[in-house]
């Protein structure tokens, strides 16, 4: 079975408190998947994750996000993949790549198809991590910002 755009729910933008921010996190990695909801969860943003794209659209038939950070490679559906169908249809949450294989190619693709940043998982874990949540942070206000009639237009990712 495979899956088309026109299967995924329409998520709805959340309607939380400005200071709460919940996130999907969708890697294979369960272990990564665990550390980055540590680190996050102590800095106040709550992560929901999920170890693959139909998980991830399982999750987005039922929950709202400010922001959906997504692995690159994984099993099935990667995470560029995942990215296009969100846009087809018409999913403006904001998608972050995070990923260990962030080659010229990738990071093409995810600024073509709408991601808002793209990082890579190597080099200092907590230098990375503060620069991830400092990511998440713009993201979502710039989503919630939205609502308003601002301008939502994607930032520049990160070079490699």
């Amino acid at each position: 079975m495979s899956l088309m755009a026109q299967d995924l729910p329409v998520p709805r933008k959340c309607q939380d408190p400005a200071d709460f921010l919940s996130i999907l996190h969708v890697d294979d990695e369960s272990t990564f998947l665990a550390v980055s909801k540590i680190y996050l969860e102590r800095r106040g943003i709550t992560v929901i994750t999920a170890g693959s794209v139909r998980e991830a659209l399982r999750l987005l038939d039922t929950c709202c996000f400010d922001t959906i950070l997504s692995d690159y490679q994984m099993p099935g559906i990667n995470g560029i993949d995942f990215l296009k169908m969100l846009r087809e249809r018409r999913c403006p949450i904001p998608f972050i790549l995070f990923t260990g294989k962030l080659s010229e190619d990738v990071l093409a693709e995810a600024i073509s198809h709408g991601a808002m940043f793209s990082l890579p998982k190597g080099g200092d874990p907590r230098l990375r991590f503060a620069e991830l949540e400092q990511k998440i942070r713009i993201a979502s206000q710039r989503y919630r910002a939205g609502e308003t009639g601002q301008d939502m237009s994607p930032a520049l990712p990160d070079a490699l």
